[in-house]
C-alpha cells in the first residue's frame, strides 16, 4: 500500500462536521444548563464516533500510545476511552462558546507564567507564542481581557477552522482575536508578521500540527515515546521576526481552568550549516513540553488523526 494511501493529512478532516449542531447545543445550555447539555450531547458524540471511523480510530491510537508510555497512568482506551476522549472535545467546544459570548467564568481560570507576556506587554515588546491542541486557544482571552494591550494574530492553516472561528466571533464581534490564513510563509506575510511584532503584538501559532503542503518540512522528535513530525514553521518564523518565543498550554481543571505561559527561547538563531541540527533540537525541546502538559490531561489532546503515521507518510521529503 502507498504512503498516502495509508492516511489522511489532518487538514481533510473538517472538524466543523462534529460541531454542526452546536448552535443547538449552546442554546440548550443557555436555557437549562450543562447536566441537560451534556445529556444531548453524548447522543451526537455516539453518533460522531459511529461513522467517523478514522477519527475513531486515531482517538484509539493516541490513548493507547499513551499507556504503553505511561502504564501507570488511570487512563482507559477502547470505545470507553474514545468517548471520553470526544466528551472532552464536546465540552471544550461548549466552553469556546462561553468564552466568546461572555459567559464563561474568568474567575475560575488559574494563570500560570502570566508575567512572561504582561512584563512583555509593558516593555512594548512584541513575540511569537507557539500553543496546542491541548485545551482551549481562545482561554488567552482572558489575560487579553485584564490587559486591552494585548494585541494577538492567530495562525491558521484551513479554511474549515477559520470559518468555526468566525462562527464563535459572532458572539464576539470585538475579540482581539484576529485570524491570519496562513498555508505558506509568503515574504510578504513575513513582512506583516514583523510590522505586528515590532508594533507589540503577538502572533500565535500551533506546534503539534505539520503544515497544509504537498512537502511539509518538520522535524522528527519523541513524542509518547514514539517518533513523530513536528513542524519547523514555528522556529524558522521566530528566527525571521527575531523575537522572543514563548509556549501556552491550557486545560479545563476541577476548579475550572488553567492556561500557562512558559518561556521557551528569548532568541532563535538558524545557522545555514546548524539549520537542520537546530530545528530538530527545537522541535525536541516543545514536544518535550508538549508530552509534559498532555501527560496532565491526555483526554484533552485534540488532534483526532494518526499523529504518528504522518511520521512514516511524510518522512520520505521531511526536512530534519
Amino acid at each position: 500500500m502507498s504512503a498516502p494511501s495509508r492516511t489522511r493529512h489532518w487538514a481533510q478532516i473538517n472538524e466543523v462536521s462534529f460541531v454542526a449542531g452546536m448552535r443547538l447545543l449552546f442554546a440548550v445550555y443557555r436555557l437549562l444548563g450543562r447536566l441537560p447539555f451534556r445529556l444531548m450531547l453524548y447522543p451526537v458524540l455516539c453518533w460522531y464516533i459511529a461513522v467517523n471511523g478514522p477519527a475513531r480510530r486515531a482517538s484509539r491510537r493516541f490513548l493507547e500510545q499513551v499507556r504503553r508510555h505511561r502504564p501507570d497512568l488511570p487512563l482507559r482506551t477502547g470505545i470507553a476511552g474514545v468517548l471520553r476522549h470526544f466528551a472532552a472535545f464536546g465540552e471544550s467546544l461548549l466552553d469556546k462558546m462561553l468564552l466568546w459570548g461572555g459567559l464563561f467564568p474568568v474567575e475560575r481560570v488559574q494563570l500560570h507564567g502570566s508575567a512572561h507576556i504582561t512584563d512583555a506587554i509593558a516593555a512594548g515588546r512584541g513575540g511569537l507564542i507557539i500553543c496546542t491542541h491541548l485545551g482551549n486557544l481562545e482561554l488567552c482571552r482572558v489575560i487579553g481581557r485584564q490587559h486591552p494591550a494585548l494585541k494577538l494574530t492567530v495562525l491558521v492553516h484551513t479554511r474549515h477552522a477559520q470559518a468555526f472561528n468566525q462562527m464563535l466571533a459572532q458572539l464576539d464581534p470585538g475579540s482581539q482575536l484576529n485570524l491570519m490564513q496562513v498555508t505558506e510563509m509568503s515574504p510578504a506575510t513575513a513582512i506583516v508578521l514583523a510590522e505586528k511584532v515590532a508594533q507589540g503584538e503577538f502572533v500565535v501559532i500551533a506546534g503539534d500540527r505539520v503544515p497544509v503542503s504537498p512537502q511539509p518540512r518538520v522535524a522528527h522528535a519523541s513524542f509518547m515515546g514514539k517518533n513523530a513530525p513536528f513542524p519547523i514553521g514555528p522556529y524558522v518564523i521566530a528566527a525571521l521576526l527575531q523575537c522572543p518565543v514563548y509556549l501556552m498550554f491550557s486545560r479545563r481543571s476541577a476548579e475550572g481552568a488553567e492556561v500557562s505561559f512558559e518561556a521557551f527561547r528569548q532568541q532563535i538563531i538558524l545557522p545555514r550549516k546548524q539549520r537542520d541540527q537546530v530545528l530538530a533540537e527545537l522541535a525536541a525541546a516543545y514536544a518535550t513540553r508538549l508530552e509534559a502538559h498532555c501527560l496532565q490531561a491526555p483526554y484533552q489532546w485534540f488532534n483526532f488523526y494518526d499523529f504518528w503515521a504522518d511520521s512514516a507518510l511524510d518522512e520520505h521529503h521531511a526536512s530534519h
